[in-house]
């Protein structure tokens, strides 16, 4: 009843019920927990491959500003170390199956698939800024002049 209600409150929180279509039908037609839960990682798998693609991407386009890959590869490290972090906070026990039952792998899944499809829209937005900078020349900051997004810089 537990698990019932955990995977209730998962899908009808805002964000976190939005699956791809290719999931709702796998998982419509799922019968047992172990086909929802190869539902569930093959939905990971596929929010996993979109954000290695466009990852390379916003590498490749933003290769001619060394410092900004040096940034996109740091913050991307620190991105891994938080969903980490954030799946350990959310399902803490060390035997995370006898605790959580049968369902666990099918719900860290999509919670894992979520903060994964956050994270695409993220580098997606990073990504429109570099294809901005290339097609009209701007710099970092001249791209962040025109996105509108104000500085904390103190003013002089």
């Amino acid at each position: 009843m537990k698990n019932l209600l955990i995977v209730f409150l998962l899908a009808s929180l805002p964000g976190l019920g939005q699956n791809s279509a290719a999931y709702r039908a796998c998982n419509e037609k799922a019968k047992t927990q172990t086909e929802m839960n190869t539902c569930a990682s093959d939905e990971a798998a596929r929010v996993d491959a979109e954000l290695n693609q466009v990852y390379g991407k916003l590498l490749s386009q933003a290769a001619s500003e060394q410092d900004a890959i040096v940034k996109i590869k740091a913050a991307e490290r620190a991105w891994i170390a938080y969903r980490d972090a954030y799946m350990d906070a959310m399902y803490p026990a060390k035997d995370k199956q006898a605790e959580y039952g049968s369902v666990y792998p099918a719900e860290a899944n999509l919670v894992r698939a979520k903060l994964t499809q956050r994270q695409v829209t993220a580098l997606k937005e990073l990504l429109r800024q570099y294809s901005d900078e290339e097609q009209s020349g701007a710099s970092a900051p001249e791209r962040v002049k025109k996105s509108g997004v104000a500085s904390n810089k103190p003013k002089p």
